[in-house]
Formats: C-alpha cells, sequence, structure tokens
C-alpha cells in the first residue's frame, strides 16, 4: 500500500474541496468545491498522482479542465456509469450537466495564465430543487439521475430526455444528504437529516422501508451523509448512525432489511461511505477454494479514513489524522486498486493497493454469472435497446404487466405526441418457449501498468441480447463470505494495521484462451437500422495507406469486427437457417484452413454443405438467399445459402473489411479498415458504390461507430460525435441526417422530445441537447429545422416521422408564417408529388401516406384558426369540385 498527497491538487487558498470521483476508464478524477467567487469543478490527470515520473514530466498535464460556471459552492461531483457525462451539484440549487466537446485546448478566463487541455460544456442546467443540492447518483444503466436537496425532496430525473423528471420523493422531513443506487436497478436508497434511511422501489417509487432506530441518537453535525450499496447489492451501508454513544455505520441487509451488524471504531461521526465496485476473491488458507468478498472505505469527521473487507472482523486499514478536517467524499478506481479522498482543509488523499492487499477483482464474466445466481439476470448491457433495458424486474405480477403492455403496443404501434412520464421501466421480453442463444463468452487481453490501471482489448462477437428468464423468482444465494462485527455497546477498539510500501505491480498481459472446439451461437439482427450510442463497442484501428489515394493520418473507429478465434466455432442462426463459422480447423503444414458451413434447419446437426477458405475469416453476413464472408487476405467471398456454390469468383478489394451488411434485397454493403465504402447487388452481379471514401466526414475528431443499410438499401453512417450521413445515389455525395453540433439542431431539439427514441430518424439524434422551448428564437430558425426532419424522413423512409414533421411544420407556419410556404405545401399534396425522392412524379402517395388523406388532415387544423378562414375555404372548394 501506498499514500499520496498531492500537493498540486487544490482549489486556491486550500478551499473547501467537498467531492472527489475518480472516471470509470480511471485516468481522470473530478473534483468540486469552492472557487474564486462561487462553486468550482476541476477534472484532473490521475496519472501524475500516482506516477512520480508523470508528475514530474512538463509536458503531461495536471489539470484537465476547470468549470467556474455553479454560482455557489460544489458540493457533489459524479460521473455517469460510461463516463460519457459529469454531474454537479451546488449550494445555488442547480444540477449541471457537463459532456466533453472536441474543441481543443483553451485558456480559463481569469484563471491567471491556466490552460484547459479539455473542454467540457455544460449542455443542461437542472432548476428545480428550492435548496442546496447536497447529494447526486447516476442509476446503474445511465438513464436515471438522482438528486437530494435540503429542499427535503429527492427527485428523479430522466436523463435521455432532460429536463424531464420521473419521480419527486417528499417523504423526508429533513434535509437529503445521501442518495445511492442499488447496483441490480431495483432500489433507490436516501439519507437524511430527520434521522431516517429510506428505500424507494424504482418500479412504482413507493417506499420500500424506512429505518430509523439506529438514527435516533444522531444529530445533525456532518455536512453530507453519504451512504453506499455494495456491488453484490446485499448491503446497504449508512452514514453517521449511533450505537451505545458511539458513531458507527450501520450494515443493512437486503434480505429483510435487518440491521444486526455495523462498522464500528471512528471517534467522530461518518461522513461518506464508498463501496469498492468490484467483487473480490483469494484464495483460502491452505485450501484450493477462493473467497468472494466486498471492500468498503469509511470517512468520518475525526479527520481518519478506514478500509474493511467483507471476510474480515477488523478493518484491512486505518489511517488516522489523514486530513486536518473532516472527510467529505471517497471515490474508488474501476480496477479496485486506487482509492481517493477529500476533505474540508481542501487536499485529496491517494491510497494505493495492491491485489495482494486487498484480493482480485472477478472477471467480468465471473462477476455476471454471480448475477445470474444472486437475481435471475445477468446485467450486462445491451445498448440495442433502451436505458431501461438493464433494470431487472423481480416482481412476476409486473413482468406479466410488462409483457401486456408489450403486446398492446406490437398491435397498434403509433406516435404519440405525449410521451407519459416514465413510472415502470420495461424490461425486454423473451417467449419461453423460444431457446435462449447463447453468446460467445467475452474473451479480453489485459494489460496492467505500473499505475495500477488496466488496458483491454475486447474480442467479442456481438452484443449479447439480453433476455427475460422464465421465471424471475430466484431465491438469493449466499455466494459472498461476509464476516462484520455484532451489534453490541462494548465494541473493541480498532487495530491499526501498518504495511511496508510495495512496489507498484509489474506490467503483465494475460489473456483467456478460446475452449477448444467450443460451439457458442449468436443472434443475427435482422432489422436495420438499430440505434447504438456513439463509441459502444468500439475497436480502434490505425488506417494505413490508401491506395492511389492520400493516407488517413488518424483513426477510424468501426464497429468491432466479427475477428473468429482460431480453433471455436461460432453459429450464426437466423428464423429458417444456421451457419457455422470455424477458423482453423484444420492445421497442415501448407497453412490453416476456415470451414463455412450451412444447415437447413436451425436444430439439425449435420450440414448441407460445407466450403472452405485458405484464410482467415474476418467478419460475415447472410440473408436468406447469400451468405458473405471476408477474410484477411482481403477478398469478399459469395456462397449461395442452399447449394453453397460460388456466386461469383472471390472480390479482392484494398483493404481488410471491418464492416460488413446485407439486407434482403441482396445488397451488400462493406467498410474497409482504411474508410472506403463497397456496396454491390449481388443478385445482379452490379456494383452500385466503388471506393467511396468517409474521410470528408470525419472532422472535430470524430470517428464512426456504425455503418449500415436504411430499409431504402442506402449507406448509412453514424459518427461518435453524434452526426450521421446517407449516401445519395442520384447525387454522388453524402447527405446530413442529423448534426447535434449545428446551431438550428441544437435550437430544435426540444420539438424531438415528443417522439419514441426508436423511430429511425430519432435514433439517430438522441444525441441532440434538449435545451427548452424555441420561443424566444427566430421562426425562421425553427422552420429551418423543421423543413431539415422532413426531408431526413422522407430519405430514410419513415412515414411515421414524415407526418409528424409535416404536421409540426404546418402547426408552425399557422402560427408564424409565411404564408407562402404553407400554400406550397398544400399545393404540393393536390398537384403534385410533395417528397422530392419520390420517383413517380404525381404520385398519389408519399412514403405510403395517401396525399389526399395529409390534405384533408391539414385542412382539418387550419378550419378552426380564424387568420386562415380564407385560405381553408380556398383549398377545401378544390376538393369539393375535383370530388
Amino acid at each position: 500500500m501506498k499514500l499520496l498527497k498531492p500537493t498540486w491538487v487544490t482549489h486556491e487558498d486550500s478551499k473547501p474541496i467537498f467531492s472527489v470521483d475518480i472516471h470509470p476508464k480511471g485516468n481522470k478524477f473530478a473534483t468540486g468545491g469552492q472557487g474564486g467567487q462561487g462553486g468550482r469543478v476541476v477534472i484532473w490527470n490521475l496519472a501524475p498522482v500516482l506516477n512520480e515520473a508523470d508528475e514530474l514530466d512538463p509536458k503531461i498535464p495536471k489539470m484537465l479542465c476547470q468549470m467556474d460556471n455553479h454560482l455557489s459552492c460544489v458540493n457533489v461531483v459524479r460521473w455517469s456509469c460510461e463516463g460519457h457525462l459529469l454531474a454537479s451539484g451546488g449550494d445555488d440549487k442547480l444540477v449541471m450537466i457537463w459532456k466533453l466537446t472536441g474543441e481543443g485546448s483553451s485558456s480559463v478566463f481569469g484563471g491567471g495564465g491556466k490552460i484547459n487541455v479539455e473542454t467540457w460544456k455544460c449542455v443542461t442546467t437542472l432548476n428545480s430543487h428550492s435548496g442546496d443540492v447536497l447529494d447526486l447518483a447516476w442509476a446503474p444503466h445511465d438513464g436515471w439521475l438522482a438528486s437530494g436537496s435540503v429542499d427535503n425532496t429527492v427527485i428523479i430525473w430522466n436523463v435521455q430526455k432532460l429536463p424531464e423528471k420521473v419521480a419527486v420523493l417528499k417523504s423526508h422531513t429533513g434535509m437529503v444528504k445521501g442518495v445511492a443506487w442499488d447496483p441490480i436497478g431495483k432500489y433507490l436508497a436516501s439519507q437524511s437529516d430527520d434521522r431516517s434511511l429510506r428505500v424507494w422501489r424504482t418500479a412504482d417509487w413507493a417506499q420500500q422501508e424506512v429505518v430509523t432506530d439506529c438514527f435516533v441518537d444522531c444529530s445533525a453535525t456532518t455536512h453530507v451523509l453519504r451512504l453506499s450499496w455494495s456491488p453484490d447489492g446485499q448491503y446497504l451501508v449508512s452514514a453517521h448512525a449511533m450505537n451505545g454513544g458511539g458513531p458507527t455505520a450501520q450494515i443493512i441487509e437486503r434480505d429483510g432489511w435487518k440491521q444486526d451488524k455495523d462498522f464500528v471504531g471512528h471517534r467522530k461521526a461518518i461522513t461518506c461511505v464508498r463501496f469498492n465496485s468490484n467483487i473480490l476473491k483469494k484464495l483460502l488458507p491452505s485450501s484450493p477454494k477462493t473467497q468472494q468478498y466486498c471492500c468498503c472505505a469509511i470517512g468520518s469527521r475525526d479527520r481518519s479514513l478506514s478500509v474493511w473487507l467483507t471476510s474480515l472482523k477488523r478493518p484491512l486499514v486505518v489511517i488516522k489524522d489523514l486530513f486536518d478536517d473532516s472527510v467529505l467524499d471517497i471515490s474508488w478506481s474501476s480496477n479496485g486498486m486506487n482509492l481517493l479522498a477529500c476533505s474540508w482543509d481542501g487536499t485529496v488523499a491517494c491510497v494505493v493497493f495492491v491485489p495482494q492487499e486487498i484480493g482480485h477483482p472477478l472477471l467480468v464474466d465471473e462477476k455476471n454469472a454471480l448475477y445470474e445466481r444472486m437475481y435471475g439476470k445477468s446485467l450486462q448491457r445491451n445498448w440495442n435497446q433502451s436505458f431501461t433495458g438493464s433494470q431487472i424486474i423481480e416482481n412476476p405480477e409486473l413482468l406479466q404487466a410488462m409483457e401486456e403492455i408489450n403486446d398492446q403496443q406490437r398491435i397498434q404501434p403509433s406516435i404519440q405526441k405525449e410521451i407519459p412520464k416514465l413510472v415502470t421501466p420495461p424490461a425486454p421480453q423473451e417467449s419461453p418457449k423460444s431457446a435462449p442463444p447463447l453468446v460467445v463468452p467475452n474473451k479480453q487481453i489485459e494489460t496492467r501498468l505500473p499505475s495500477g490501471k488496466r488496458r483491454i482489448t475486447p474480442m467479442f462477437l456481438t452484443a449479447a441480447p439480453v433476455l427475460a428468464k422464465d421465471s424471475l423468482e430466484v431465491s438469493l444465494m449466499n455466494e459472498i463470505s461476509t464476516s462484520f462485527s455484532s451489534s453490541s455497546p462494548s465494541k473493541s477498539k480498532i487495530i491499526v494495521e501498518t504495511r511496508k510500501e510495495c512496489a507498484p505491480v509489474a506490467v503483465q498481459s494475460q489473456s483467456v484462451p478460446p475452449a477448444s472446439n467450443k460451439t457458442v451461437e449468436a443472434v443475427q439482427s435482422t432489422t436495420l437500422p438499430k440505434a447504438q450510442p456513439p463509441g459502444v463497442q468500439i475497436n480502434q484501428l490505425m488506417c494505413s495507406d490508401v491506395p492511389g489515394d492520400q493516407p488517413i493520418v488518424h483513426f477510424i473507429s468501426v464497429l468491432e469486427p466479427l475477428k473468429l478465434p482460431s480453433g471455436s466455432t461460432v453459429t450464426k442462426k437466423t428464423s429458417r437457417i444456421k451457419m457455422q463459422i470455424t477458423n482453423g480447423c484444420n492445421v497442415t503444414s501448407k497453412g490453416s484452413f476456415a470451414k463455412v458451413e450451412m444447415f437447413k434447419n436451425v436444430d439439425d446437426n449435420q450440414p448441407i454443405w460445407e466450403t472452405f477458405l485458405g484464410s482467415t475469416i474476418r467478419c460475415v453476413a447472410a440473408n436468406r438467399k447469400f451468405v458473405v464472408v471476408c477474410c484477411d487476405d482481403m477478398t469478399v467471398n459469395c456462397f449461395f445459402v442452399k447449394s453453397g456454390s460460388k456466386v461469383f469468383p472471390s472480390l479482392l478489394i484494398e483493404d481488410s473489411a471491418v464492416s460488413i451488411c446485407i439486407s434482403e434485397c441482396c445488397h451488400c454493403l462493406v467498410l474497409t479498415k482504411t474508410g472506403l465504402l463497397h456496396m454491390w447487388d449481388l443478385e445482379n452481379e452490379k456494383s452500385i458504390l466503388s471506393r467511396i471514401s468517409l474521410r470528408s466526414l470525419l472532422s472535430n475528431k470524430a470517428s464512426v461507430s456504425s455503418c449500415t443499410l436504411t430499409d431504402a438499401n442506402l449507406p448509412l453512417v453514424t459518427l461518435t460525435d453524434g452526426r450521421a450521413y446517407s449516401y445519395s445515389l442520384n447525387m454522388q455525395t453524402w447527405v446530413l441526417l442529423s448534426n447535434p453540433l449545428d446551431p438550428v439542431s441544437k435550437a430544435g431539439g426540444s420539438l424531438s422530445k415528443s417522439l419514441p427514441s426508436t423511430l429511425p430518424l430519432a435514433s439517430l439524434q438522441k444525441s441532440i441537447p434538449i435545451h427548452g422551448a424555441a420561443d424566444t428564437l427566430p421562426s425562421g430558425v425553427t422552420l429551418s429545422f423543421l423543413e431539415s426532419q422532413i426531408a431526413a424522413s422522407s430519405l430514410l423512409r419513415s412515414a411515421a416521422e414524415f407526418k409528424h414533421w409535416l404536421m409540426a411544420t404546418v402547426n408552425h407556419l399557422l402560427e408564424k408564417g409565411p404564408e407562402c410556404r404553407l400554400r406550397s405545401i398544400l399545393d404540393e399534396l393536390m398537384n403534385s408529388k410533395y417528397s422530392k425522392s419520390s420517383k413517380v412524379k404525381g404520385s398519389d402517395c408519399i412514403l405510403g401516406l395517401n396525399k389526399e388523406d395529409l390534405l384533408k388532415e391539414i385542412l382539418k387544423i387550419i378550419k378552426p384558426k380564424l387568420p386562415w378562414q380564407r385560405l381553408y375555404k380556398e383549398y377545401n372548394e378544390q376538393i369539393v369540385a375535383e370530388s
């Protein structure tokens, strides 16, 4: 163990630092507290804290960004679980949401020469609290944000549609000083000065439990009461509690909410508790079995910090007089080895552990398997679904209710003008009759740095769909060994364990070898496109020179290619066929072969045909007629599904393929590592696009996050900064569909909140910030946004969104004008096509919508508007005359 106190982490003049939080990636941390004239949030580089060489290197920045937007002291800073957003709350009654932009470095205003290496901007300000905001907590799925305040309330914010509130919890009668989410998302806990700790159900936001006995003798002497859930969800540890006249941290068990254990030994009130997010394990002495347990850090007003393991009855370590004043916040790094704490004295301390001291974290697969046994559901996120998909429904009645709601939605799909507030989080459903598909287990190459950080290279097939269990009435398993001190007035005093400073962990690399001849299955998605957040499942590929073109000198991020591990078999299924791919199946002196096998039925064990390739298969796609395979030798091979014969000789492209997509119309889209697109009509053996470069799209340090085909068989490329493009075959150029960076899009973002995010255009525009009503903007700005939405909906062939934006445009024109725009819409619906993408001039339909029905619906909107009576009469008479 090493103890570090960087003197350069300060908010000037030793002003208090009330909160600290380490980024999920472990490369930076944020502090919040008092600044020059108000509140201050600072983002710091963690590397100089952990490594002396980095600290002395003038080229490595220590401060990354300083934000002084808060008008009063900042009480809390918290990173979202994925690290894309940072939330801060302060005495100015505000919650601010920060997001990293690509604007590069800039000087700090009034900062005396300080430089912001990164630029973090406040994208949303939440101002519904009537008192100081004291604590914040992100839900495990990042879809909700909880805030506790001096106004005695807890507000649950819908992060997808800020500033929309999911719920406001008002049962507390004192200041709410701490909030914490259950790691499986079923409960939210809050602790208040009213001497109570309340547990709320996220299904209906009703109170599950109210704990008061251990807080009866407590006084309101702490600035915060930061409580914490254990990573297995079995224990909730409170801040300031009392037992026998002494301060404790009360342990509340999930099973029956029992309160017969606590952490004891601190001389003054407990201010903050923070569990290590990892479940840890170690070998038992003289036994091959491993013991699993959790690790918890506790900070107190007595200026000391203690670290506990649930497998020990005494603390692992106690650091006394760590600060000159009260400990206010604690944060663990995601690898579980680094611990940061901040104090009222304006300093930050770092404690560095090694696995030999606190244990080895469970791997992701092991952790998910544990959750599966305890709660009947893995917590692995599926970003192809809404953020509520990671919620776990443990009540069978609630699960049945959600199935009925989903059935109704499938029968009557429609766009709702007003989306009701989210009360019960839906969970993805799976028919009990269908067998749950298997997925390729995550295989990771993990490199540990001397600082304790981990670098992980993912090697998986595809994101696994989150499936519901036939029955979620799974009893909790007693997987984690726990041993706490029993509650009694006569507690023994804490013994300080001293440990010698350990050398940093040596760099090591380990990989999970694939099981030989192991068959695994994955479900092939047939719905295009599916919404995915920027940066999910990304593999960084360095681009080489493009033959005949200038080299691309920066990275292109593409979806993880299907690079099959040698010696294992991967199964891909559709509704009718099954296909198996095996790399390195026959190793000879002349090399190894890759095998493709096709099965007539999903349940068959004997293939109807097989074929071999002489190069490692990199990615594969199939529809009902063709199988397309891309190999490392830069070839594209196409086979008939029924016979296995080659459709045509192998196609040679200029570089390795990293993404492939095939539509039911037999259009195949391939993206190469160097950012070139190829598109073929396989049925007619014709090239549609050849060597179309993505280079012009990659501005502002953006990279590609997905490449797929639309329902109209047009290429669709989305970037990590939220932009989305399609390629116009007629005009031979890229067409912009979404641009969150465009001021017009930002101005019109609030108009999109009434649309379901599952629709094609809405799914592409999730990253457009919502800034509230656009009434203060010139009417022409809103009109420009509406017309661009109509054009984009038409290109994506989204009839529902086209109609929505058409009607929104009509309502805007009726209120703001001009009349000539409204007349042009009516004229085009009466006399000619409205959508310019329609190939048949004078067609009676637009995207399957009858023009006459649209015209009549618009006239119904115009009819009650008195200033537009003449216009209504003019066009209504024409309709009557023609009919």
